[in-house]
Parts: structure tokens; C-alpha cells; sequence
């Protein structure tokens, strides 16, 4: 594979997972999640922005070293099943910040946890390095739904839904 290519390839692969980025952070916290019951253990808002920044680029990097063994074609289950965690991934923000359902957002996140486990064992399979990037992601996006959990069931009595 060409050095121009596998940087155009790179650079595809942020532009997907950096635009799945921007449209979950048109949805942002705000006097609605600032008013929520949330656990003692909820990391401050000024953590998430820096950790996703980080698990985007690792994910874009995972990506697109499956890709360079063999291309979409050669991969195309795995990098289905990665663009498909990044729908999934952009949902929970609309889902939970943008229509204030954290039950939808946590059935989301369940969806996305099970397709991020899917999206890294078939990265192991082509590539170890690409699988070992993925777990990051499956660790935070674990913290996440157990957080989405217990925020969802801390409110279920007050969530009024806009």
C-alpha cells in the first residue's frame, strides 16, 4: 500500500470518527443534567471532552489499521460493524442530552457496549495492535452505561422529558 494512501486512508478514518464527534457534541450538558441526581462518583463534566478526544483518535487509529491490511473489502464485517458503533456512539448524546431519555440512552449504550466487544475481537483477529487500541473504549463506554444506569435510576421519578 502506497504512503499517500495510507495517510488519505488515516485521515478518512478521523474525518468518520471526529464527525460522529461533532454530531454527539451538538448535544451537551446543560441546566437539564446540571439538575439531575447523579452518583458521588460521577466524574466533573471537564473530564468527558478530553477522554473522548482521546478514545476518537484511537478508534479512528484502530480502524484504519484493519483497513490496511486488505481494505474496506478485506474487512468489511469489522468495519461495518465499527461504523455502525459509531451511529450508536452519536445516538447516546441525542438520546440522553438532546431528549433528555436516559432510559433510551442507557438501552444505547447497551446496544453500542455489545458492538464495541464485536467491533474489538474482529480487530484482534486482523490485527492485535487494532483490537488491544479498542479497549479503551470498551472499558470507558463500560463506566459510561453503569453511570447512564444510575443517573437514569436516581431521577426515574422526576425525568421530565422535552
Amino acid at each position: 500500500m502506497s504512503s499517500v494512501r495510507n495517510i488519505l486512508g488515516l485521515a478518512g478514518w478521523l474525518v468518520a470518527v471526529f464527525a460522529a464527534a461533532w454530531f454527539g457534541a451538538r448535544y451537551i450538558p446543560g441546566e437539564w443534567y446540571a439538575a439531575l441526581n447523579k452518583p458521588s462518583w460521577n466524574p466533573p463534566n471537564s473530564v468527558f471532552a478530553p477522554v473522548w478526544t482521546l478514545l476518537y483518535v484511537l478508534m479512528a487509529l484502530a480502524a484504519w489499521l484493519v483497513w490496511c491490511r486488505g481494505g474496506f473489502s478485506g474487512a468489511k464485517g469489522a468495519l461495518g460493524l465499527f461504523i455502525a458503533q459509531l451511529v450508536l456512539n452519536a445516538l447516546w448524546s441525542y438520546l440522553f442530552f438532546g431528549l433528555h431519555r436516559p432510559e433510551l440512552a442507557f438501552l444505547d449504550i447497551m446496544v453500542l457496549w455489545v458492538t464495541l466487544a464485536g467491533v474489538t475481537a474482529l480487530f484482534w483477529q486482523q490485527d492485535w495492535v487494532a483490537g488491544a487500541i479498542m479497549v479503551p473504549t470498551v472499558v470507558w463506554v463500560s463506566f459510561a452505561a453503569f453511570l447512564n444506569f444510575f443517573i437514569w435510576r436516581l431521577n426515574v421519578d422526576g425525568l421530565i422529558h422535552s
